[in-house]
């Protein structure tokens, strides 16, 4: 039986590999693409969209655009970690179909009241405008889904775009408030599990090394992506932390973490878009989020996503 899901995303290199991840794995049924102002502008991130989903040979599968803002604050867009298309690294050719007539939150609650309770996963790889309006506008659907995996936040790793907050949380807090609210059972992919998750150093040749039109666009993503983050980190990786997030989904057992109490501070002076995880259960809250803290084999993470991939075209 396959699993299917609704990608909220803003890509993004990153992204472009989670996507590509979901599509090749058998276990998955990617219901649609739902993209949101994040890394890059909304128009961009439904283009990035389209042309990934085109290179795997999934162009069948529909995009849908969203939010062009976050529900209280500007954009905030990183031209400086992604390239001006956020998906730098490859020459992408033009997308031959554009994104769907309609709103993303409407297709995310039209498909959720479609289907049986429980039945669909959302992976959220962006800021959680589009998923925070859906919920807000038809509460309805949180017997529908099953599970929301989101890439972002950060309790033992701190931050990536402040010393508290990570990116998809810091753009837009009071969203991310609104999910982890939401009651929906929660698998937060932080920081603290993506970078106990780098990629092999070098992973750029073997991707390359497949012979495939997927394959060296990978390739050339990652050696981009690559240049900032090792240079602000020092390091000879980088974690391609929305894969992780797919990974994580699609094999449990190689992450490991605790269920506990999690928010998200939307007012502090130097902490705004920190998630705050009871990891200790010392605030007596309920329960509301899988956070999960570390991989237990990056090497087979990895060798299991070329293994996907290989199979694209």
């Amino acid at each position: 039986m396959t699993t299917p899901i609704i990608i909220d995303t803003d890509p993004g290199q990153d992204d472009a590999f989670a996507i590509l991840l979901a599509l090749a794995a058998p276990e998955l049924e990617v219901l649609g693409l739902t993209t949101v102002s994040g890394n890059v502008p909304l128009a961009q991130t439904a283009d990035n969209a389209r042309r990934i989903l085109e290179c795997a040979g999934h162009g069948h599968v529909p995009v849908w655009r969203g939010c062009p803002a976050p529900i209280l604050r500007p954009a905030r867009p990183v031209p400086e970690i992604h390239g001006d298309t956020g998906i730098d690294g490859w020459d992408w050719p033009e997308a031959a179909r554009g994104p769907e007539p309609g709103h993303a939150v409407d297709f995310i609650i039209e498909t959720l009241l479609g289907r049986a309770d429980g039945e669909v996963t959302l992976i959220a790889l962006a800021p959680q405008t589009n998923v925070a309006m859906a919920l807000r506008r038809a509460p309805e659907i949180v017997p529908k889904l099953g599970r929301i995996v989101f890439m972002g936040g950060g309790y033992f790793a701190g931050g990536n775009m402040s010393p508290a907050a990570e990116y998809n949380i810091m753009v837009d807090p009071e969203a991310a408030r609104i999910v982890l609210g939401s009651g929906v059972p929660i698998t937060a992919v932080p920081l603290d599990c993506t970078h106990a998750t780098p990629a092999p150093v070098g992973w750029s040749a073997p991707l390359e090394a497949l012979g495939t039109t997927t394959g060296r666009a990978c390739g050339g993503m990652m050696r981009f992506f690559e240049i900032y983050g090792n240079a602000k980190h020092g390091t000879k990786s980088r974690p391609l932390h929305d894969a992780v997030a797919v990974a994580a989904l699609l094999w449990p057992e190689l992450f490991t973490g605790k269920l506990c109490p999690v928010d998200v501070e939307c007012a502090g002076e130097l902490t705004t878009g920190m998630t705050v995880v009871d990891w200790l259960r010392q605030t007596g809250r309920p329960d509301n989020c899988l956070w999960l803290a570390g991989c237990t084999d990056p090497g087979e993470v990895y060798a299991r996503m070329l293994k996907l991939i290989a199979t694209l075209p």
